[in-house]
């Protein structure tokens, strides 16, 4: 399956980023289905939008048809925009997904770690990830519900619930 991404920003400074909890303070993940937000027909796909003040960068991991893990990056997204991650009928129902605040630094991340590079990177396994040149790096899971289509919603609203359709 062929991925197409933006070209990443050449790297990055990992200390200027800030811990998930300073990036809460200004966003809030919102997870649904495209049918869910959008009037028109649902396409069985995998998408961020990212309806932040911010660029980010993201990055996803799943398990693969014969079961081995495998975590790809980045996508740029700048801010008020969709990218498509993985394209057709989800095949899985958790996938796993990183992101990072070029803007205003931070990040949103979890427990499950993966390996990721500062360059554009499609890494099998989890396993190992410095001996092998890569980054550990805490993704958090997203619950799909066994949908065939998802998308996750990035946004700087504070006040609003983190919602799953």
């Amino acid at each position: 399956m062929l991925f197409l991404r933006e070209r990443p920003r050449p790297s990055f400074a990992r200390a200027s980023f800030a811990s998930v909890s300073r990036l809460s303070l200004f966003a809030i993940l919102f997870m649904g289905t495209t049918a869910f937000f959008d009037a028109t027909p649902a396409y069985a796909d995998f998408k961020i939008c990212n309806t932040t003040g911010s660029r980010v960068g993201a990055a996803i991991g799943y398990k693969t048809v014969k079961g081995s893990w495998v975590s790809e990056g980045w996508w740029n997204l700048a801010s008020n925009s969709c990218e498509t991650l993985l394209k057709g009928k989800l095949i899985n129902r958790y996938y796993y997904v990183y992101v990072i605040d070029y803007d205003r630094g931070g990040e949103w991340g979890g427990k499950l770690h993966m390996c990721t590079d500062d360059k554009v990177f499609t890494v099998e396994g989890v396993d190992q990830c410095a001996q092998r040149g890569y980054k550990r790096t805490g993704f958090f899971e997203v619950d799909t519900n066994e949908e065939p289509t998802w998308t996750v919603r990035l946004t700087d609203n504070k006040d609003a619930e983190a919602k799953a359709r």
